[in-house]
Formats: C-alpha cells, structure tokens, sequence
C-alpha cells in the first residue's frame, strides 16, 4: 500500500496572477480579473498535485512554453466554463421559428455556426429545430469551441437525461433515443441529426483558417462576457465577418453590443442583423 500524496497548498501571489492573466489574454482572449484568484486556485490546484508542482510560477513556466501546446490547452480547459443546456434562452429559438427561419425558405443550403457550443447543447437544439423546419431543405450546424474537452462531449451527443428537461416533447421523441442497459438514465442524440452537426475546435481570437466560411445565422451566446472591451470589439469583427450579407448575430440576453463600432444593426437587444 501506497500512501496518497499530501495534497498540495497553493497562494496565489500577484505576480503569479498577472502571469496567468497576460498566458490566457493571450491566447484565448480570456479575461481574468485581480478577484479571480480563488477561482485559479481551485481550478488548477487538482492538476498541479498530479504534476507534483509547488508553485503557480513552476505551472506557468511549463505551459508557457512553446511546445507546451497539450498542457496549456489542459489548463484553458480547467479555467474555461462551459454552463449550458438544451433550449437555454428559448425567446432565441422562438425568434427563429416564428420569425427568420420562414423567411430563409429561399435559401438552398442554410448555414448555422454555433461559436461558443460547449459540450454540445445549444447546437444539436439548433439542429432539432432546423431539422423541424427545414425537412425539405439542406441545412447544417458548426459548432465550435476553445475546449477540446468539451467538444469530445458534443461529438458523442451523449447526456444525462435530465438534461433534456428543456427539450419539447415532439423533439424528444424524434430526435433522442433512450438509452438502455450501462446507458440508461441517459439520450443519445439520433445519428441522422449528429451528422448534420460538425464539432472543431476554433479560438475566436484567430480564425484565419475559416477565411472564405460564411454563415446565414451565427449565435455567439454566453462568450464575450469573458472579455474586456477591447477583445470583445476585436472577437465580435472577426466573427461578423463570416456572417453572410443579410445574416443574424445572437449574442446572450446579459450581453450587449452597445457602443461597439460595428457594421450591425440592432433588432433586439440580443439579435442583430449584418445589413451590408
């Protein structure tokens, strides 16, 4: 028999702070205020016990290293959150049923970008609805986030099946299967509509490798809360600029766009529309 480790106890000084704060700035975008110190700590105090470490300083001095790229994106996993659910934000989706989705009958191939999709949730909704709506026409779902982590969670399409509890019935019966034997207590989301989703990984803060993709609908929810005002500018024009002419920008109902010199006029206080 072994003896656990002694579990490892970590101050986090300013110093170390403003490290963390300048690697993520850096790399994701992410803003990490002087009052998330606690937070640091608890998120990444787990991993440093396994890597036997004894200081933030030796954590950064490791994943700031260039190869470092596995260790980092462990570390952008562990400080991300990813709270989400099926349907979250229903005016969004009524607003697309009732209102643009009859009004893009026209287009042959309707394209949906998902830009912030965490493990799955708000995109395979989107998937249900347009798979309710458009049955005749082709449509598709990109769904992308920072974390590879949680995109192994979405390309599964696997959930407890108390997520569900947000998802219409008529959608649950067509587009859910029960699980059953080790799977039970969970749904598995119908192979027909997880074909239509496509999982990657993109950081909002360099999407040069999707130069020529353009979306009629991207919903950028829940995301640039997480940002100062300088990178929320800077994330918001280059997200826009895969929005189609014509195309709509949902962002989260607490987030707004006011003051923000963009080419996008505002239909509500969460969607906006990309006249030219």
């Amino acid at each position: 028999m072994f003896n656990a480790p002694a579990p490892i106890d970590i101050d986090v000084s300013d110093q170390e702070m403003q490290l963390f704060q300048q690697l993520f700035r850096q790399h994701v975008g992410l803003h990490l205020p002087d009052s998330k110190k606690a937070l640091l700590h608890s998120r990444l105090a787990g991993r440093m016990n396994e890597l036997r470490l004894g200081s933030l300083g030796e954590y950064h001095a490791l994943i700031a290293r260039p190869s470092a790229t596995a260790e980092r994106q462990r570390a952008i996993d562990l400080i991300t959150t990813n709270e989400t659910y099926f349907f979250r934000e229903q005016r969004h989706f009524d607003f697309l049923k009732e209102q643009l989705l009859p009004t893009l009958g026209i287009v042959s191939h309707l394209k949906v970008w998902s830009a912030a999709s965490s493990s799955g949730e708000e995109a395979y909704s989107l998937a249900m609805l347009l798979g309710e709506q458009r049955r005749q026409a082709a449509w598709s779902v990109f769904a992308s986030d920072i974390s590879q982590r949680v995109l192994s969670f979405g390309r599964r399409g696997l959930y407890p099946m108390a997520r569900g509890q947000n998802i219409p019935e008529a959608y649950l019966k067509r587009y859910c299967l029960c699980g059953t034997g080790k799977y039970e207590g969970h749904f598995l989301i119908a192979p027909e509509l997880r074909r239509k989703v496509q999982f990657e990984q993109r950081n909002l803060m360099d999407l040069s490798q999707d130069a020529d993709q353009q979306y009629d609908i991207i919903f950028l929810r829940n995301v640039i809360i997480y940002f100062d005002f300088e990178t929320k500018v800077e994330v918001i024009r280059a997200v826009t600029r895969k929005l189609k002419q014509g195309g709509h920008l949902i962002v989260g109902h607490s987030e707004s766009l006011h003051g923000m010199p963009l080419d996008l006029q505002m239909l509500s206080p969460s969607i906006y529309w990309k006249s030219r």
